[in-house]
């Protein structure tokens, strides 16, 4: 069976064309997954809002505990890292990281920022070896094949790879960065545009987005469940 772990980061808790004011991010995703679990009704979920629940920030309580050697931490380092370690738990345990993401102010929403911050983690999702001064750093989430798929809403358009406004795009960007660094390098990318002027245009991104949806469940799904097929018992 093929693990989720769908994130949705809007601050819109509703899904638009359905809910007054809803969100087009979360209506890729739920699209998405929805679709997964039809094809592959055995497959799980595990679904996490962080845009209407963000988790906290980082202090420097946390970075002292996050960087002090496990052996080594107090009780008070243990219940810090308590909310990190579920995080971190939840995404090794996913076979296939479901993001969805509007692009706020050229970049992503605070609340996936903080998300990011607790999932990146010395010793759990990323390792670092000293002797190898070229290329220290070790991705922990490489030991298994994941992918990842980022559903993400823009107000403008232009902003995707080509597109006259991308060097103003700061979100997949910097998702695929993070991801690549702990090791999730497969990754797939679908973007609904015209946000902000509406009507025809945002309809037709919308249709264009939602088409791409179906097409990559189709192709994923099976695809993922034919290699889980062929891995030896």
């Amino acid at each position: 069976m093929t693990h989720i772990l769908h994130l949705d980061a809007s601050a819109r808790p509703g899904i638009a064309g359905t809910d007054e004011h809803g969100s087009i991010s979360r209506r890729l995703t739920h699209r998405f997954v929805s679709d997964w679990q039809a094809r592959q009704p055995d497959d799980s979920v595990t679904y996490r809002d962080i845009g209407g629940h963000p988790p906290s920030f980082i202090d420097q309580p946390w970075i002292q505990a996050a960087f002090t050697p496990a052996a080594q931490r107090s009780s008070w380092m243990a219940d810090t890292l308590a909310e990190s370690d579920q995080l971190v738990d939840e995404l090794v345990a996913a076979d296939l990281l479901v993001i969805g993401a509007p692009l706020y102010n050229f970049g992503m929403p605070a609340a996936l920022k903080a998300w990011v911050d607790q999932v990146v983690r010395l010793g759990r999702t990323v390792d670092y070896e000293p002797s190898q001064p070229q290329d220290p750093f070790i991705p922990l989430l490489a030991d298994r094949p994941r992918h990842a798929v980022i559903l993400s809403s823009r107000g403008d358009a232009g902003l995707g790879p080509g597109g006259p406004m991308a060097h103003m795009n700061h979100l997949e960007p910097a998702l695929t960065t993070v991801l690549e660094f702990i090791g999730i390098t497969r990754i797939d990318r679908i973007a609904v545009e015209h946000q902000e002027e509406g009507g025809a245009l945002l309809a037709a991104s919308i249709e264009a987005a939602e088409r791409d949806v179906d097409a990559l469940v189709d192709h994923l799904s099976q695809s993922v469940h034919a290699k889980k097929q062929a891995e030896p018992a």
